[in-house]
């Protein structure tokens, strides 16, 4: 039997219906998605989802063109793939940055549409459609250009410390007045043959937004900036989907545009820093800093891979702190084989975890999960920081602000304030490390220079991999 064409229309039952199930399986995805258990689980229950929203997009009345839509759909599908599978965990937040980047720039396109056929049928282009149009152009397009930055800044093609320019904030108002001044100027004459050069420069003016917003910002925000643009890119595809009257595409960017909202505010608070400090003032670029001067040689101690295992060997309770440095080793498997062997003699072992250890919220938790370390291990910073006083070995790798106890102690510092895991509070610090340099807000991590701190110079994997055979024949 065939199927009604009425009820194939947009506001046909068969296609709300199918709107309703794929942003039902969104939400029920995303709430899979808070628990690394059930993460992978709740991201294949969103794209069933998300392929569900395409079925019924291509439903719809008046969808034309099939050979590129499905010839997109096939490239697309096998870049996303292929990339997906080649990209190296240490690589995520690049990836991450530039998938976001590419639902903007989307949007962006999506709205240039919007607006030409605004053109074509003239005054019948009603104002609540045309100004959601223009919102979607200026937020995709600053969230595609942002965003593109801030993969290069990950990836090193720019440079990852801050870059501004002479005037940089004047530029910035300059920008955004201009380009509320176009958009007002196009709401008022939307009925009157709107100019679409104009709308080409308020594309081209949201652009360079989106490249001098994020270009002072430096590498150590970075994480907080991708979160953002993110909500970003949600909130213009909402947009983008009450111009098209699409149900599925406004829900789907509301969840994207809240739950970014909300990761923005909770990294900001991890940091002990508001949003607009992230964006306006240029943090986690220049090198230097923390305690003594630039080119100082400080005092540490450094030991080797039997002293560390006799020291952990001999503990009762150890604490590992993993950070960026494991991720860029690859050495969760090997840290867990140490756990494994500590376990044996009896030691307790557990791992704390910062909400911004790595570059993007839960990159610890995965790399952990995907060494099948128990979860009920891993244990958070508000829960661990008691516990250090009464822990014999706090065992940091690859870590760094995130432990530096100037956060606390030096109130002039670029961190102070920023929630830190305690170590030095623990009884006995080793810090797995290949040298002394500081970590992405660029300065010197206090931590390495107590008197209760031992340094491990090597690559994080292959210490914990001799620790973890010395200790074996202990």
């Amino acid at each position: 039997m065939s199927i009604p064409l009425a009820l194939l229309e947009p506001g046909g039952d068969v296609v709300t219906l199918l709107y309703i199930v794929s942003f039902s399986l969104f939400i029920f995805g995303i709430r899979r998605g808070t628990h690394p258990t059930t993460a992978k689980q709740g991201n294949m229950i969103a794209a069933v989802g998300m392929v569900i929203a395409i079925v019924a997009t291509l439903l719809l009345d008046g969808i034309g063109n099939w050979g590129i839509i499905f010839g997109g759909l096939i490239v697309g599908g096998a870049v996303g793939v292929i990339a997906s599978i080649r990209v190296q965990m240490t690589e995520m937040p690049q990836m991450v940055a530039l998938y976001n980047g590419v639902g903007g720039g989307a949007v962006a396109l999506i709205a240039w549409s919007e607006f030409r056929h605004g053109l074509a049928i003239g005054s019948d282009f009603p104002l609540e459609e045309f100004i959601p149009v223009l919102f979607a152009a200026v937020i995709g397009s600053i969230s595609f250009w942002g965003s593109n930055v801030a993969f290069g800044k990950l990836q090193d093609i720019v440079p990852t410390g801050s870059v501004k320019l002479p005037g940089q904030q004047v530029i910035n108002a300059l920008l955004l007045i201009a380009i509320i001044a176009a958009c007002i100027y196009l709401g008022i004459n939307h009925a009157d043959d709107p100019s679409q050069g104009i709308f080409i420069l308020i594309l081209v003016g949201a652009a360079l937004l989106g490249i001098f917003a994020v270009l002072p910002i430096g590498g150590a925000d970075m994480p907080v900036v991708i979160s953002l643009l993110n909500a970003a890119t949600g909130l213009s595809a909402a947009a983008a989907g009450f111009s098209l009257d699409n149900v599925a595409l406004i829900v789907a960017g509301t969840l994207v545009g809240s739950s970014g909202t909300i990761l923005t505010a909770e990294m900001a608070t991890a940091m002990n820093r508001s949003v607009s400090n992230v964006l306006f003032a240029g943090f986690g670029g220049a090198a230097g800093g923390g305690g003594g001067a630039p080119g100082e040689e400080r005092p540490h101690r450094s030991i080797g891979a039997q002293d560390a295992a006799i020291a952990l060997a001999y503990a009762d309770s150890v604490v590992i702190v993993p950070g960026y440095g494991l991720a860029v080793a690859q050495a969760q498997h090997a840290v867990k084989e140490l756990a494994d062997e500590l376990g044996k003699r009896g030691v307790e072992v557990r791992y704390a975890i910062h909400p911004v250890a790595g570059r993007m919220p839960g990159h610890m938790n995965v790399l952990l999960a995907e060494a099948d370390v128990p979860y009920e291990k891993l244990v958070e910073m508000e829960d661990i920081n008691p516990d250090m006083p009464r822990t014999d070995v706090a065992v940091v790798i690859g870590a760094n602000d995130v432990t530096n106890p100037a956060a606390k102690d030096d109130p002039d510092s670029p961190i102070a304030g920023m929630p830190i895991i305690e170590v030095a509070e623990a009884q006995q610090v080793i810090v797995i490390k290949r040298s002394l340099s500081p970590g992405f807000a660029g300065i010197d991590n206090d931590l390495f220079y107590l008197d209760k701190t031992a340094m491990v110079f090597d690559d994080a994997k292959k210490a914990a991999q001799d620790i973890a055979a010395e200790v074996d024949r202990l």
